[in-house]
């Protein structure tokens, strides 16, 4: 490990969703208690930080990206002594803390809220109200991200409020210079909690346009997606508190683009650490559109990370993932979760951990969790899920094809409960769990895991050690070997005298492969057994390290 270089460069960060993580009350819902109690397994895995996704006090119409007072733990969770206790617990055991900032948006039940509501308030301008247009109709025609239109009507004072989100999350006025003072305050209070890092959640959508035009050809987000005072609000925040506080920062960055990233991420700190994108994983959204099933384009998967891991490469810093709280089962997704999910996820694992950035693991991901597989519309809890399926269904969409397109899409898919072990409720919680677990966690659970040595734990185990102790992975370049192939991944990390080549089977098929003759034995593989010369097994993967 090179001493120099930040922890989060050659580091592991694991993405907690805490109401679906360990309950200790038997109240059903994952708590703090939880995560302290299952601190020692996250140290066996060897992750370097948490990151926990919102536990602050909030009505959860949006699981908690609601927030109704950023600096108080929700009851549900437990309390800010607890929260003490837990960043105190990890630090003893060399894992950071990394908290969720939701910044662009808050709760309606937030005093802030409460207190704009009166147009004579001080606080009426931490919202963004405007007047309707000459019809009495909404300001413009954006649409929400959750469905529906994006402006609420308030009848007191006789005003549109925007909300991006769900109409309880008002999206907060980010041009009004009390607003940003008041988020700084915060990002400072949790800094002397003891928290390490900071997630910011959409950031890039903080900034709009400010004549808020109607959007004749989309839903409105080129108006306030990467917006015009984005980068003057990072560079305000890294100066007045990310850098004095030496917090690492992660912008989850909806619709981005790449030239924007190497300005947000860029490696003289002027902004924020990294950035999350999601054009990998709309390979499987045709012309876009999430709510149509359809099979992933792997060829396109590939040009994404390469146009990302070339156009970042010695400027920026990449954040890597398959999954998080928002997105389906990885191993469901693109491998499989029958008799082959062990080698799928293992391949995933591979070639994701194998490219230059900072990887993240979604719990669960670790074990290859997968979907659940609901089959009736009471089992979601998710709002965007149960809002879509009305919509679409008033648009004439059958129940039966709407619940399969749940099943595949729905962000509950990555909700249901942590497998523990096979007791009920996958150990979970002694009560009635606030979502209903997989069905297989009899057998897939982190009892079973920790007794086989060919688990999937392992592998994302030994990958997080090899971060630390193989350069190529922190600092090498990156070049696809067969872009135009859409059942082989292969590509080469190169860094001074080390070069890394990654061979991937993304299917379920034995492919062929063209390998060059007198080349080194694997440094690893998911499979026990050493690779075929000119084959590659269902969903096999290998890392061939060559010193040059």
């Amino acid at each position: 490990m090179n001493s120099e270089l930040p922890w989060w460069k050659d580091g592991v960060i694991y993405q907690i969703y805490p109401k679906s993580f360990q309950d200790t009350t038997g109240n059903g819902v994952g708590d703090i208690n939880g995560i302290t109690q299952r601190l020692d397994y996250l140290q066996t895995l060897g992750v370097d930080a948490i990151w926990i996704t919102p536990m602050y006090v909030s009505p959860q119409i949006d699981n908690g990206y609601d927030v109704a007072d950023y600096c108080a733990i929700d009851p549900a969770y437990g309390t800010l002594a607890d929260f003490e206790n837990l960043t105190a617990q990890a630090h003893q055991r060399g894992i950071r803390i990394v908290m969720d900032m939701v910044f662009n948006h808050s709760s309606t039940h937030h005093e802030w809220f409460k207190q704009s509501q009166d147009p004579a308030s001080p606080y009426r301008d931490f919202y963004i109200w405007r007047d309707g247009d000459s019809a009495g109709g909404p300001p413009n025609n954006w649409r929400s991200k959750f469905g529906g239109g994006a402006w609420q009507w308030h009848e007191e004072s006789g005003q549109y409020y925007l909300h991006l989100f769900a109409t309880e999350q008002a999206d907060l006025n980010w041009e009004h210079p009390p607003v940003r003072e008041a988020l700084k305050e915060i990002c400072r209070f949790w800094a002397e909690k003891g928290v390490d890092g900071l997630r910011l959640d959409v950031v890039n959508l903080v900034s709009k346009q400010q004549d808020f035009p109607s959007d004749d050809s989309g839903d409105g987000r080129r108006f306030y997606t990467d917006g015009p005072r984005i980068h003057e609000f990072l560079q305000e925040f890294s100066r007045d508190v990310f850098t004095p506080l030496g917090l690492m920062t992660v912008g989850e960055m909806s619709s981005t683009q790449l030239e924007h990233c190497r300005r947000y991420a860029a490696n003289d700190g002027s902004e924020i650490s990294m950035t999350f994108n999601f054009h990998h994983l709309k390979v499987d959204y045709p012309n876009g559109d999430k709510w149509t099933k359809a099979a992933p384009d792997f060829v396109q998967l590939k040009q994404i990370f390469n146009q990302w891991q070339q156009g970042m490469h010695g400027h920026a810093w990449n954040a890597l993932f398959w999954c998080n709280h928002d997105q389906p089962r990885i191993v469901t997704r693109f491998g499989e979760d029958g008799e082959l999910r062990v080698p799928a996820a293992k391949m995933l694992a591979m070639v994701l951990h194998g490219m230059q950035g900072t990887p993240y693991i979604y719990q669960g991901e670790e074990l290859g969790m997968t979907n659940p597989g609901f089959k009736h519309l009471e089992q979601y809890r998710d709002v965007e899920s149960l809002n879509m399926f009305a919509e679409l269904k008033a648009a004439g969409r059958s129940d039966a094809e709407l619940l399969e397109i749940l099943a595949s899409k729905s962000r509950d898919n990555s909700r249901t409960p942590m497998q523990w072990d096979a007791t009920p409720n996958a150990g979970f919680t002694s009560g009635t769990p606030w979502i209903a677990p997989c069905a297989n966690f009899p057998q897939i659970n982190t009892e079973q895991a920790l007794a086989d040595a060919g688990s999937v734990f392992y592998t994302y185990q030994h990958l997080i050690r090899l971060r630390k102790t193989l350069p190529v992975l922190t600092h090498g370049d990156y070049q696809d070997l067969a872009p135009a192939n859409p059942q082989v991944w292969c590509y080469r990390r190169t860094w001074q005298h080390q070069q890394l080549t990654v061979m991937a089977n993304l299917s379920n098929k034995m492919q062929t492969i063209n390998t060059e003759p007198g080349l080194s034995d694997p440094l690893f593989s998911n499979y026990p057994d050493a690779p075929a010369a000119h084959s590659l097994r269902p969903f096999e993967c290998f890392y061939r390290l060559e010193i040059i």
